[in-house]
């Protein structure tokens, strides 16, 4: 099972055990009056999620909010055929949130992607590079 880095969790929400990593542990939310810290469990209902795959992406933005839509880029073959290439981004989902939480996205994935290098090498992104040293 892979590790789950929830770092858009409450802050102060603790992993109930088999729950998610949560991306630095316990927060605080708060000090009593003894100077302790308060400590909120966080379970993960699953019950509603799908699972969909991705191989493009794109996102838009407002002063408030981030979107992203994400999706599958495919080849149009009846412009192919014409001698037009195309690709088309067929868009299947659209999550829309706020900065903060675009933010933590944004390191979530940044962290996630250096220690999928860490074990396996730079992920290269020039496709052109890509082709010539692999399979």
């Amino acid at each position: 099972m892979a590790a789950k880095d929830n770092a858009g969790a409450p802050e102060g929400a603790t992993p109930e055990p088999g729950g998610a990593n949560l991306q630095g542990g316990p927060q605080p939310t708060g000090a009593d009056a003894e100077g302790q810290q308060q400590q909120v469990r966080l379970r993960l209902d699953e019950r509603n999620l799908h699972t969909s795959y991705a191989n493009a992406f794109r996102t838009d933005a407002t002063a408030e909010e981030v979107m992203l839509y994400f999706g599958l880029n495919l080849v149009n073959p009846v412009a192919a055929q014409q001698g037009n290439p195309e690709i088309i981004f067929q868009a299947n989902e659209r999550i829309i949130m706020n900065y903060t939480m675009a933010k933590r996205l944004a390191l979530t994935l940044g962290q996630v992607i250096r220690r999928h290098e860490e074990q396996f090498g730079e992920i290269e992104l020039d496709i052109n590079k890509r082709r010539q040293g692999g399979p």
